[in-house]
């Protein structure tokens, strides 16, 4: 029987919570960034310079062998995030209001869950999806707990676009997932960011001429520069490695925890405030965040004949409160 080390659980979730933190601190800086750049060219700059540093790292680690077999996931990966997800995200924030796509985009772990059961045959009991509705809830806290719901205007094309994010998002964390089986973190990471570069150029090229250079401040270079170290090489690397190590359907309940670095990053960096009712649902989106690191220890392992993945069997805290993910090693 194989058994997971506290230090093993605790590693993975503090590069899952470095994903959360780098991602949702990321909007801040892209509002700055965006001053000054369009959004292709903003994202084809932050995938552009990761991926030189991706290059690099790759050459000195390993790259994939370059055969169809190992490309075309790979690259199906990379069409679903990031150029889908950002596409998507993009156009859909043109026609709809944050506050309602943000809501939207966190319906991500509900729709994670149900594509990992039918791809990943992954168990899937009643304290997960509690554990989901009690993010949800902590989003629609903090999205609807300042304002009125009649303010959060939009389209129906641009909430149909940011459920294409979601969707584009999930099967990433599916595609993610099956690929930990045959690449590293490091090499899924890294190809998902040169194909990601490839695959903007185009729209890089067609937006080029619409950056006004004279206008481009000092604030908004620094954010381009914080943009691509930590939310796209740090939190991609981190969240890759999560992703490899624990089921999708664990990893996505963590997304909702982005709301909430973003809304704590606005009001430090930006001044804008929270109402009460929104520090609620700030505390309902750290709770099953909480509690998957509180489960962490040595867990006991048997093995799932059909799949050939490992298990545990049972948690001894607080299961009968939050989720109980299985846990899979490698």
């Amino acid at each position: 029987m194989n058994t997971l080390s506290t230090k093993q659980i605790l590693f993975t979730y503090i590069a899952l919570a470095l994903a959360v933190l780098f991602w949702g601190l990321s909007f801040v800086a892209t509002k700055i960034a965006l001053q000054s750049f369009p959004p292709f060219c903003l994202i084809f700059m932050r995938f552009l310079t990761a991926s030189i540093f991706f290059t690099f790292l790759l050459f000195r680690t390993g790259f994939p062998a370059i055969t169809w077999k190992n490309l075309k996931p790979l690259l199906f990966l990379a069409i679903f995030q990031p150029v889908l997800y950002f596409t998507f995200e993009t156009f859909g924030l043109q026609h709809t209001s944050a506050t309602k796509a943000s809501l939207i985009i966190a319906t991500i772990p509900i729709v994670v869950l149900l594509l990992s059961i039918f791809f990943l045959k992954e168990r899937v009991r009643l304290l997960n999806v509690i554990g989901i509705v009690i993010s949800i809830f902590g989003v629609a806290l903090l999205i609807f707990g300042g304002q009125n719901i009649e303010e959060m205007g939009g389209t129906l094309l641009g909430d149909a676009l940011i459920l294409g994010a979601v969707l584009s998002a999930s099967m990433y964390m599916i595609l993610t997932r099956k690929l930990g089986e045959f690449f590293s973190p490091i090499q899924i990471t890294g190809m998902q960011i040169i194909l990601g570069a490839i695959l903007f150029f185009p729209a890089f090229l067609y937006t080029l001429p619409r950056v006004k250079w004279h206008n481009v401040t000092g604030d908004a270079i620094i954010a381009v520069i914080a943009l691509t170290i930590f939310a796209t090489i740090g939190a991609f690397l981190c969240y890759n490695y999560a992703l490899t190590k624990i089921p999708t359907s664990r990893v996505s309940v963590c997304i909702n925890g982005i709301p909430l670095v973003t809304a704590c990053g606005a009001w430090i960096f930006l001044g804008e405030q929270l109402a009460p009712l929104q520090f609620l649902g700030e505390e309902s989106l750290l709770l099953p965040f909480t509690w998957q690191i509180s489960t962490g220890g040595k867990i006991p392992m048997k093995a799932n004949p059909d799949s050939g993945i490992l298990f545990y069997p049972k948690i001894p805290l607080l299961e009968v409160l939050l989720l109980r993910s299985d846990f899979q090693t490698h």
